[in-house]
């Protein structure tokens, strides 16, 4: 029979790693996100302090490298452009720069390549994957994530040798759901979901440990500070 003294050992042993445990859980995200606004902040700085006229820079007044001031920069200089793109004046240089474009032929495809992507990710618009859905994927009766994008149109609605509606759908690989296949699928084949787009990414970014309710996948969870230890039932 175990004595008290290995009993208590055990539950200090317990005690000391649930307690880790939770602190793990609290400072994780807390700290990745820090750390990764800090180096973008650093990343975006380095880019954009050497454009920045000195007199500007605060660090020359109080003596300390003061992290973020290129963010600020280049925040104020794109509204900035962005104002000023709304008037005559900024919409008739604009048309006058893509003017000179168009006369260079490597520069041309890659600046209207670069335009459209940035239109189609940044453009203000309730129809870019607003739904999430599910289709079938590598094969029947394997069901995938997607995100639906448009409807079908031009030549891919008329060669797709389906008589019914075709709809555009993104569908994301785990756990980078940046990357992933555009897909063509009938509307038949698609199975809408009730959830948002963000918990249908959490859900891929996760490989399905978290769900749209927020909780982990298994068992009832456990509250922060306490540790689930095995019943006599499942021990024995």
């Amino acid at each position: 029979m175990e004595d008290g003294e290995g009993r208590r050992k055990r539950s200090m042993f317990a005690w000391l790693r649930g307690s880790f445990l939770t602190g793990l859980v609290v400072i994780a995200p807390i700290g990745l996100t820090v750390w990764l606004i800090w180096t973008v902040a650093g990343w975006v700085d380095s880019w954009v302090l050497p454009f920045v006229p000195v007199w500007l820079r605060p660090d020359q007044y109080v003596g300390l490298n003061i992290r973020g001031i290129g963010v600020l920069a280049f925040l104020i200089f794109t509204i900035l452009v962005g104002w000023m793109a709304k008037g005559l004046i900024g919409r008739s240089m604009i048309r006058w720069g893509e003017s000179l474009v168009e006369n260079l032929p490597v520069v041309r495809s890659v600046y209207k390549g670069l335009k459209q992507i940035a239109e189609t990710v940044f453009a203000q618009s309730d129809t870019s994957f607003d739904k999430a859905c599910l289709v079938e994927y590598p094969r029947k009766g394997i069901w995938a994530i997607a995100f639906i994008s448009t409807s079908a149109k031009g030549e891919i609605d008329t060669k797709v040798p389906v008589d019914q509606s075709k709809t555009a759908v993104f569908l994301p690989t785990t756990p980078n759901p940046t990357s992933g296949f555009l897909l063509f699928v009938p509307k038949s084949d698609i199975i809408e979901l009730d959830m948002s787009v963000e918990d249908a990414a959490k859900l891929v970014i996760s490989a399905g440990l978290v769900y749209p309710d927020g909780q982990l996948t298994g068992a009832e969870p456990t509250p922060i500070g306490e540790v689930r230890t095995p019943s006599r039932a499942n021990s024995a």
